[in-house]
């Protein structure tokens, strides 16, 4: 694995997407409209203030994991991955490319979500706006790295999507969106704090309300950290040449 390799992945990757409207607006405008959306529907009460620091966390999240697990499996679908692995190129170059370039487009989705949310929509922030972006980005390079992991193991489009109900929604209705965690019963409480989309949550409602200091979101922050850096390695270490 070299740095030249991997950075000439992630320029392949970028000029594929400049080249894709749609992509771009899915995930840079789509994450936004929908925390609009939400905003919109709970206009003039107090409930968006309440949920809008898990949407900033909920839909790049999504998107960054539906994006990039279909873009992956892609090049494994077509021989791009094949091809590309027959030359010095190892996996890790292939995930740490791809990671690197969706991370730029977190950094741009994040920025504009952030934006959107707060000039927009409204939403009060008594913390720092930079550190709530921070967790933002954390939390959209966290949804790379997983579609990154589930296209290791996925074979077709329709099998990416079946990952969702598996990965993703566990983490939606146990992450403290629908009722707090510290409400949930004891033992799904136990399984939430094992889920990554959990303490990006808790450190996104952490930062708006200002309830806990900068220590507690740096320990949340290297929690989505620890478990994005193991998705990268597993599916680095999983990754298959190409799909039958």
């Amino acid at each position: 694995m070299t740095f030249t390799r991997t950075f000439a992945t992630a320029g392949r990757v970028l000029s594929q997407i400049r080249h894709d409207p749609r992509t771009i607006g899915l995930l840079v405008v789509v994450p936004s409209l929908l925390i609009g959306l939400v905003a919109w529907i709970f206009t003039d009460t107090d409930t968006f203030q309440t949920i809008g620091p898990a949407m900033l966390a909920l839909f790049p999240f999504v998107v960054m994991f539906l994006v990039t697990s279909i873009t992956t499996l892609r090049e494994r679908r077509t021989g791009t991955l094949e091809r590309l692995l027959s030359m010095p190129m190892g996996r890790g170059d292939f995930i740490l490319g791809y990671t690197l370039a969706f991370g730029l487009l977190a950094i741009v989705q994040s920025v504009v979500a952030v934006s959107f949310a707060i000039l927009v929509c409204g939403l009060t922030i008594k913390g720092s706006v930079w550190l709530l972006l921070a967790v933002a980005l954390a939390d959209a390079i966290l949804g790379t790295t997983l579609g990154l992991f589930a296209s290791a193991f996925a074979r077709t489009e329709f099998q990416v999507v079946q990952f969702m109900p598996v990965i993703v929604f566990p983490q939606i209705l146990l992450g403290g969106i629908f009722i707090p965690r510290d409400q949930l019963p004891e033992g799904l409480k136990i399984i939430s704090d094992w889920l990554p989309l959990s303490h990006a949550i808790d450190a996104l409602n952490a930062v708006a309300t200002d309830s806990h200091d900068a220590a507690y979101i740096g320990g949340e922050l290297l929690i989505i950290g620890a478990f994005a850096l193991g998705a990268i390695i597993v599916g680095s270490l999983t990754l298959q040449r190409r799909t039958a």
